[in-house]
């Protein structure tokens, strides 16, 4: 028997995948302090639903995680405190998108639509279109398989309501032609 002949080398060579781990996520590194703050209020916010605790017990615990010092700690504090303390304003936004009871969402979806509808009302030095592409990307790397499907088609429902003007002169800007350019 060849000694050439392994399954090893039947696979095909690894691929470079710059700025993301072996599962396809962005490398720690590439990421901005305003998405490491998300993902802070995201698992801050997943104990505060799963566990009830409140918000300045999960806070303390949050902060001595490994790489918080890397986020952008005002943020994190507006997301995981504002979203606590407006929790019943944000699900009757979020329940009328629903196609099933609050109650079977995950925990990771439903913290993530928090962040999103949050970030929507209240932080309006983020664009509605980033706001949503960083939900969608927290529900792809923490929630379940299709999870982020659900959770753009919920945001996305919300957006124009939410943003009205800025969605509007969104969708005017890309359904206008483009200028010929000088020739």
């Amino acid at each position: 028997m060849s000694s050439d002949f392994s399954p090893a080398s039947k696979r095909p060579p690894r691929q470079s995948r710059k700025g993301l781990t072996s599962t396809g996520a962005r490398k720690a590194a590439s990421k901005s302090a305003r998405s490491r703050a998300r993902e802070f209020a995201l698992q801050a916010l997943y104990q505060h639903i799963v566990g009830r605790n409140e918000a300045t017990s999960i806070d303390l615990f949050t902060r001595d995680l490994a790489g918080f010092h890397k986020a952008d700690a005002a943020h994190y504090d507006a997301l995981l405190h504002g979203c606590v303390r407006t929790e019943a304003d944000l699900d009757a936004l979020i329940v009328p998108q629903l196609d099933r009871p609050l109650a079977e969402i995950s925990p990771i979806e439903h913290a993530v639509m928090w962040i999103g509808v949050y970030e929507f009302m209240h932080c309006m030095d983020v664009p509605w279109r980033v706001a949503l592409n960083e939900c969608i990307e927290l529900a792809k790397e923490f929630g379940g398989t299709d999870g982020h499907k659900y959770v753009n088609a919920v945001l996305g429902g919300l957006a124009p309501k939410l943003r009205a003007n800025e969605v509007a002169a969104d969708q005017q800007q890309r359904t206008q032609p483009q200028a010929a350019p000088d020739a």
